[in-house]
């Protein structure tokens, strides 16, 4: 029996893939119906600006006809997706919100892009992004700004904020990210939806920009290549799909998905923080995260408040801030290292000084800190020989108003409670990113104004599952992803 298109809108990727191949609804039908609605909402939204109609429609034609000879190509065998604008996809244009790619056309796919299309998934376009991907809201002078759809006055956040709306708002079944800043936890959860920044160096970053195309750079010390669902479990199938060395490396060693460490919530224990005066949470974000937190401890969770014994989020935290800064200090001007040189000497605590240190501190200080990186994923995974996640806020605000004003280091977040520095979302996505642990965001519930909060789970390094199952377990608990008003199915 054929099911009604607009009951397939929000269902998870996993759910239309079975309707695909059971025969219940067609690819094309599929595909035509998330154009339709891209036509139809995307104008007010402005998540996907590369529109890849044509391709997509042809793309299902033969998913179709490949599924009536009884050849399957993969898990999302016709399932329409959306790619992030950061990722180079063979003959289309990938800009990364940089004007001199304007007209950059690759040739080849990224690597994440070739092994979504070796799922068989059909890819209807690329989302929008930030210069360089490298801001926490979504906008450019190539596409212009991506609206929240929850709201279109804030942001849907960045770098993977085009995507992140995409998929609350319909247009999309699944969308593949990137995370250095919280650029896929972030957006998701202010969109409210799910998204998990793998453990370093699981799913391979050729391909992606930046750096900027033919330019050859060491493996990451921070930045990974993520999912982004409206299901838990639809991030763990892409990670499944998305992960292994690079084909150049594939030659000596695979990668496997180790399990989850539990399979209900009594089998883990977990810690969880809400707060830090670090990095205040706002009290209407905070109530969301207490009263997620309150449900599990009603459904028997074993829970431990406070930080990991051993853990110095400061400390942690200004080591993060340091190596971030200096990952872009490659493609700074020599002229203008001078030029911003004295503000590093002023070592004032602001955000200027700390960019200026990370750009022009003597190379052993990048060498400590990344002695204290590993020093911190060690002290971590001390923590996980007896636990089994960490739960902890994604941000300490929703989203917020869209706020383009320049320098970014200047801006500053109005909350009821008082102005903060807009470089304070960086905080609670610090510790994972670090550390290069795995960490899941869930969306939880919505705060007071009806904007969606999302808790976020770190758990072991290379485990993956853990955090992803239990985001599952946290969703058939207090539920998961609803979609926002205006977007009816």
């Amino acid at each position: 029996m054929s099911k009604k298109l607009s009951d397939l809108t929000f269902v998870s990727a996993i759910e239309v893939a079975r309707a695909i191949q059971k025969g219940e609804v067609s690819s094309l039908e599929l595909t035509k119906h998330i154009l339709d609605r891209i036509e139809r909402y995307n104008p007010t939204l402005n998540a996907v600006v590369t529109i890849l109609a044509d391709d997509a429609l042809n793309r299902a034609r033969a998913a179709d006809e490949a599924l009536a000879k009884g050849e399957l190509w993969g898990p999302l065998h016709g399932v329409p997706c959306s790619v992030k604008d950061t990722f180079e996809t063979t003959n289309v244009l990938t800009t990364a919100g940089i004007p001199a790619l304007a007209k950059y056309i690759p040739k080849r796919n990224a690597v994440a892009v070739e092994r979504l299309l070796g799922a068989g998934a059909i890819i209807i376009g690329h989302t929008n992004v930030p210069f360089m991907a490298s801001d926490l809201q979504s906008y450019n002078e190539i596409f212009g700004t991506t609206n929240n759809p929850w709201d279109h006055e804030r942001t849907p956040g960045g770098s993977t904020g085009g995507g992140a709306a995409a998929l609350a708002a319909g247009l999309s079944y699944l969308s593949i990210g990137s995370d250095i800043g919280g650029s896929i936890r972030t957006p998701s959860n202010f969109c409210g939806v799910y998204g998990h920044k793998p453990s370093l160096n699981v799913i391979p970053e050729r391909g992606h920009i930046p750096p900027l195309p033919n330019i050859l750079v060491p493996p990451a010390n921070l930045s990974v290549i993520g999912p982004l669902a409206r299901s838990a479990a639809d991030l763990k199938l892409a990670l499944k799909i998305l992960g292994g060395p690079d084909p150049n490396d594939a030659i000596a060693y695979s990668w496997t998905l180790p399990p989850s460490r539990g399979t209900r919530l009594s089998d883990y224990r977990i810690g969880y923080i809400l707060d830090d005066l670090l990095c205040p949470v706002i009290s209407e974000v905070k109530e969301v995260l207490f009263q997620a937190v309150n449900a599990l401890r009603k459904k028997g969770a074993e829970l431990e408040k406070g930080w990991p014994p051993g853990v110095n989020p400061s400390s942690q935290y200004e080591t993060y801030r340091f190596l971030l800064e200096s990952t872009y200090a490659y493609q700074l001007q020599d002229d203008y290292i001078e030029e911003v040189r004295e503000f590093a000497t002023k070592k004032d605590g602001s955000d200027e000084a700390k960019a200026a240190w990370a750009w022009t501190a003597p190379h052993k200080h990048f060498q400590m800190a990344n002695v204290a990186r590993m020093t911190a994923r060690a002290v971590w995974q001390d923590y996980f020989l007896t636990h089994d996640a960490f739960l902890l806020p994604t941000t300490f605000i929703p989203a917020f108003p869209h706020d383009h004003s320049e320098p970014m280091i200047k801006r500053r977040l109005d909350t009821l409670e008082g102005p903060r520095p807009y470089l304070d979302i960086l905080f609670w996505i610090s510790f994972a990113t670090l550390t290069g642990l795995p960490a899941t965001t869930a969306p939880i519930g919505l705060t007071k104004d009806g904007l969606p909060v999302g808790i976020q789970i770190i758990g072991p390094y290379l485990e993956d599952a853990t955090p992803i199952d239990l985001a599952g377990i946290l969703t058939e608990i207090i539920g998961g992803f609803q979609p926002p008003e205006g977007y009816e199915a």
